[in-house]
Order: C-alpha cells, then sequence, then structure tokens
C-alpha cells in the first residue's frame, strides 16, 4: 500500500510520473481515449509542484511554430474548459502584451505575429499608444511598439489539475498522490515495471512527466533528459484602491510582468543571475533588480506593498524548449517535460500529442523537432519568446 492506505495496483498498462497539470492531462487523455489500467504516481499531493507555483498565464504568443498551435490548441481547451470537467478555472481573457524596446525586439516580434496570424492567433502588433490603453500603469518612456493578443490571459493551475484529475478517474485512470516513485524496472532495453515507495508496479510503458525533477527519471531509464532546474520567484500585492481593468503585460527587454490577480496584481521577472538548482526557498538577491525594472518601465508600483510571495521551478532545457518524445534506446519510454516555464499553459495540447505518440497516432502538430536528442546533432530550436 501507498502511505495513503489505498492498495497499490500490481499491473498498469502505463504508468506516469508526475502529477503536475502535464500528468493529469495526460492520464485523461490516455483514459478517455480508452487506454485501460492508466496508473499516475507522484510524490505529493496532485500539482503541488512547479504547478501551483505558476503564475496561471495562457497563451499563443511564441516563436516556433509548434509552440504557437501547442499554445493556441490548448487556449481552445481552457475556454470550453468548465463545460467540458465540470470545474471552473476562473479563466481572464485580459489579453498578453508585449512591451518591445529595442528596433531588433519589434523586428522579431513582427515575424513572430505573421507566423501566429497564418495559423489563426489573432494576434497584432500595436502602437505604444494602444500598449499605454492596454495597459495603463505603465511609463512608456523608450518605448517602441507592442505585440498584443485578446485570445491570451490567465486562470488557475490547481483548479485545471482538479478538473483533469476527476475526469480522469471518471474514464478508470489511478492517481496515485503521495507515492514517490524511486526507479524503473528493465530487461534489457525493455521496461518491466515501475518501482515505488509503495510497491513494484508491473508496467510495460513509462510517460516521464516530472517536471524539474525528470533528468533523475529519464536516468533510471538511461534517457539523457536535459533538464535543469531553476528558481522562478512569484510576488503578490496588497490590494491596489481603483486598480484599473490592465492585460497581462510583459516588459521584453527586462522579462518584468504582472497581471491583475484579485484587488492586487501578481508580478514577477526572471533573474539572469539565478544558478541551476532544487532551492524553493525565497530570495531577496533578485529585488533590485526587479525595482530598477519597475521603476522604469511600471513607477506607479513603487509603493504598492507586497502582500506575499512564492518560489518554483522552471524546468529549462538548453534552447528553452520543450522534450517531447519516445525515447530510442528503450522500449516504451515517452517523455513530455522541459518546458521552461509554459508547461502548464501547453499541458492540454501536450496531453493529447502524447496520447497520440502512445497509441502510434499521427499528432495535430509534428512534435519531432522536439526529441530529447536533438542536442547530440545540433537541432536545437530556440523559442525566444520566454518570461
Amino acid at each position: 500500500m501507498n502511505e495513503t492506505g489505498r492498495e497499490l495496483p500490481r499491473h498498469a498498462s502505463v504508468v506516469i510520473i508526475g502529477g503536475g497539470c502535464m500528468g493529469v492531462s495526460i492520464a485523461y487523455a490516455l483514459a478517455a481515449a480508452g487506454t485501460q489500467d492508466v496508473v499516475l504516481v507522484d510524490k505529493g499531493p496532485l500539482g503541488s509542484g512547479s504547478t501551483s507555483k505558476a503564475a496561471g498565464g495562457v497563451r499563443a504568443q511564441f516563436s516556433d511554430r509548434v509552440n504557437i498551435e501547442l499554445g493556441a490548441r490548448s487556449l481552445e481547451t481552457f475556454e470550453t474548459f468548465t463545460r467540458r470537467f465540470g470545474q471552473e478555472i476562473d479563466l481572464h481573457k485580459a489579453g498578453y502584451l508585449f512591451l518591445l524596446d529595442s528596433p531588433e525586439a519589434v523586428a522579431e516580434f513582427e515575424k513572430n505575429v505573421a507566423v501566429q496570424n497564418d495559423l489563426g492567433v489573432p494576434s497584432r502588433m500595436v502602437s505604444v499608444r494602444e500598449a499605454a490603453r492596454l495597459s495603463p500603469l505603465i511609463d512608456t518612456d523608450g518605448l517602441l511598439a507592442g505585440a498584443y493578443s485578446p485570445a491570451d490571459g490567465h486562470c488557475t493551475p490547481e483548479s485545471v489539475v482538479l478538473g483533469y484529475a476527476g475526469a480522469a478517474r471518471r474514464h478508470g485512470a489511478r492517481l496515485l498522490p503521495n507515492c514517490a516513485a524511486t526507479g524503473i524496472e528493465l530487461d534489457g532495453d525493455r521496461i518491466v515495471a515501475v518501482h515505488t515507495e509503495g510497491g513494484r508496479i508491473e508496467t510495460g510503458t513509462v510517460v516521464c512527466a516530472a517536471g524539474a525533477w525528470s533528468r533523475t527519471v529519464g536516468a533510471w531509464a538511461g534517457v539523457d533528459l536535459p533538464v535543469e532546474p531553476l528558481r522562478r520567484q512569484v510576488l503578490l500585492t496588497e490590494p491596489i484602491p481603483g486598480l484599473p481593468p490592465t492585460t497581462f503585460t510583459i516588459d521584453f527587454g527586462t522579462t518584468f510582468y504582472f497581471h491583475r490577480e484579485g484587488q492586487g496584481l501578481l508580478l514577477g521577472m526572471s533573474d539572469p543571475e539565478e544558478t541551476p538548482g532544487f532551492k524553493l526557498d525565497r530570495s531577496d538577491a533578485w529585488l533590485p533588480r526587479l525595482g530598477e525594472a519597475m521603476a522604469r518601465r511600471a513607477p506607479a508600483l513603487m509603493e504598492t506593498g507586497i502582500a506575499t510571495g512564492w518560489a518554483g521551478l522552471y524546468e529549462v532545457t538548453p534552447d528553452h524548449n520543450a522534450l517531447i518524445g519516445v525515447a530510442r534506446n528503450v522500449d516504451r519510454f515517452l517523455y513530455a517535460t522541459g518546458f521552461s516555464g509554459h508547461g502548464f499553459l501547453m499541458s492540454p495540447a501536450v496531453g493529447e500529442v502524447v496520447r497520440d505518440l502512445y497509441l502510434d497516432r499521427t499528432p495535430f502538430t509534428d512534435v519531432s523537432g522536439f526529441d530529447a536528442g536533438r542536442f547530440a546533432h545540433a537541432g536545437s530550436r530556440p523559442e525566444l519568446n520566454i518570461v
């Protein structure tokens, strides 16, 4: 038995390792397609890892064509999620606005918007004046343009996990939180079992959806998944009287971002001096840089109090693109990881993709370029729209 007192299944057709939004989306997609004996294990409560620390942004504004397709497909699911899964996710389609202050960034985003439009995403370049209207808290000094999509927004990651988990269970999947995987048993190049804290589960297929912990899971099967954990921190302000409606705003040059959260704002920024590691404690080292970016781009927020904050982990790959595919050296080891901060927003679409890879069907988009072996062949494909 695992520590919740439930009897561990002796056999599974597929074991998913990782119970964040990616894992439960995959579990749902497989079970809904008729796959029997789907089992998911996670070392903690479902969604308690990086999913629970996510800023909740959902968008299709990316530079890589496949990422655009994954984001757009997922947006379609988020828009109908409450009706399909019976779970309110508090979706706010406030739009996403990238603020651009260099000719190079403007040129790059013009190219990106053209690709996005070609794929049906209603993004557009906007003037500085329109950017100020969309995001009234910003100072426009130094801005040249913006890139905006009204279809983007944000929702509650934990609620998405609940919706997928409930639906997966209704279709017969077994989800086992608080039951950590501890190893993968092989017979040559064939998977025969997953070992957990609660015991051994016989299986011929493993799906790694372990986020920042994926490199260890891959190593159990002899698969190199080049993922590094990188701490990212988020702050939540105190309520702001008279807070105007505002889009999800990203100052592209600094990565400083904010969006409305209740009566206040959720805000954050990447820290270029952060080093890889499983660091979940909060640090003040990044705050001076955050303050500089805020003073320049949103000075009205400088007197706003901070109510709380937290740290989470990005699962970063060398080119900031995901690892999605089927291992070449081990039979039936699938993986969906390394999303560099965008796993939550892409999880609905990636669940469909992994389902199709498992069932040997052609996915709706070609993810072959996200094979984990691409770095050995100089095949990286950098994603530029990283926040």
